[in-house]
């Protein structure tokens, strides 16, 4: 599963109001919800389960890039939502280096093989310096998903 699968512009928020990892987390959460991709009473859960996940170590993997996720019954497909900060968020990150580009992602509970997958994918295409240049200078949520959709058939 690419990127460019799981995302429309309407997953992708150009500019998070986010100041931390958490606020972040519950910024994109709510965009899955405005999206239509996960149902208004199941938002607390499904934020818990990446909250904790989330807690027990972070996916700030350096770079500038977080990718918070988790695996949860409240889905019946893989989402995800994109944001961009352009002041960079705290997230404790194994660089401790602020985060710009944060891909929240969430998969069916018992698909742990497309978890990694999904995960492993996200985190190839995010270690490219090329990539995350383009993203953070993106004009808008349009052109971002060109470029994801771009780089993921190369």
């Amino acid at each position: 599963m690419d990127l460019g699968d799981i995302l429309s512009k309407e997953q992708i928020l150009t500019d998070l109001k986010a100041t931390n990892r958490w606020e972040a987390i519950d910024e994109l959460i709510g965009n899955l919800v405005a999206a239509g991709k996960i149902r208004p009473e199941h938002r607390d859960a499904i934020a818990a389960a990446v909250k904790k996940r989330e807690t027990s170590m972070s996916t700030g993997i350096g770079f500038g890039i977080g990718i918070p996720h988790a695996s949860c019954d409240l889905i019946t497909e893989v989402v995800g939502s994109l944001g961009r900060s352009s002041n960079g968020l705290s997230f404790d990150a194994l660089d401790n280096q602020p985060v710009s580009l944060v891909m929240l992602f969430l998969v069916p509970s018992g698909q742990f093989q497309k978890h990694l997958h999904t995960l492993a994918n996200i985190a190839k295409l995010l270690h490219k310096a090329e990539f995350r240049q383009a993203l953070e200078h993106a004009p808008d949520a349009e052109a971002m998903l060109k470029i994801i959709r771009e780089q993921g058939r190369k």
